[in-house]
C-alpha cells in the first residue's frame, strides 16, 4: 500500500450517517483504520492533527456554544473532531464562516439535545497504532495555547449577530 492521500483520508473520517451515535461513527473509524499499514496511520494522524490545529479559532468555539453549550477546552476538541467527520467540504465551509455549521444536518441529539461531539476520535489511530507497535505515534505539536482570532462574546445579542443561522436554529 501507498502513502495515504488526502482525498483517502477523507473518505476515512467522513460519515454518511449524520444521525449516527457518536460511539458507531468511532467503530466504524477504527475498523476502517485497522486496515493501513503503520505508514498510513502516522500519516492519518498527522492529516488528523493538521485539522485540529486548522479548526481551533474562536469563531468555532462561538459556534460551539450557540450548536450545544460548549465551553471548555475538552468539548471543544469533540466538537472539532466532529466537524472534521463532517467531511471535507463542511469542514472548509465552516473554516471560512462558522455560521455555514446551520447547514451541517442532522445532528445526532443525546437526551432531545444536539450533541456535535465525537469523544476521542481524535486518539484512534494512535491507539492502533500503539497496540501494533508497543510505541507512540510520532507527536504533532498543535503550536497554540490559545485558539486563533478574537474571542466570541457570549451575550445572546452578540452571538445572533455573529452566527444569525446557528442562533436561529439553536439558541434556547
Amino acid at each position: 500500500m501507498s502513502a495515504l492521500s488526502l482525498s483517502e483520508f477523507w473518505q476515512l473520517v467522513t460519515v454518511a450517517d449524520r444521525t449516527a451515535e457518536p460511539e458507531s461513527v468511532s467503530e466504524r473509524l477504527k475498523a476502517l483504520l485497522t486496515d493501513l499499514t503503520d505508514e498510513q496511520l502516522i500519516e492519518f494522524d498527522k492529516q488528523f492533527s493538521i485539522c485540529m490545529r486548522q479548526s481551533y479559532t474562536w469563531e468555532l468555539f462561538g459556534a460551539a456554544f450557540v450548536m450545544a453549550g460548549c465551553n471548555d477546552e475538552y468539548g471543544f476538541s469533540e466538537f472539532r473532531c466532529w466537524l472534521i467527520s463532517r467531511g471535507e467540504a463542511a469542514f472548509n465551509a465552516a473554516l471560512d464562516n462558522a455560521d455555514s455549521l446551520a447547514d451541517c444536518t442532522p445532528v445526532y441529539h443525546l437526551n432531545e439535545q444536539p450533541y456535535p461531539y465525537l469523544d476521542e476520535y481524535d486518539l484512534i489511530a494512535g491507539l492502533l497504532y500503539e497496540q501494533r507497535n508497543e510505541d507512540e505515534l510520532p507527536f504533532v505539536p498543535s503550536g497554540l495555547e490559545q485558539p486563533q482570532g478574537k474571542r466570541f462574546k457570549d451575550k445572546p445579542k452578540f452571538l445572533k449577530l455573529a452566527y444569525p443561522q446557528l442562533f436561529a436554529k439553536y439558541w434556547q
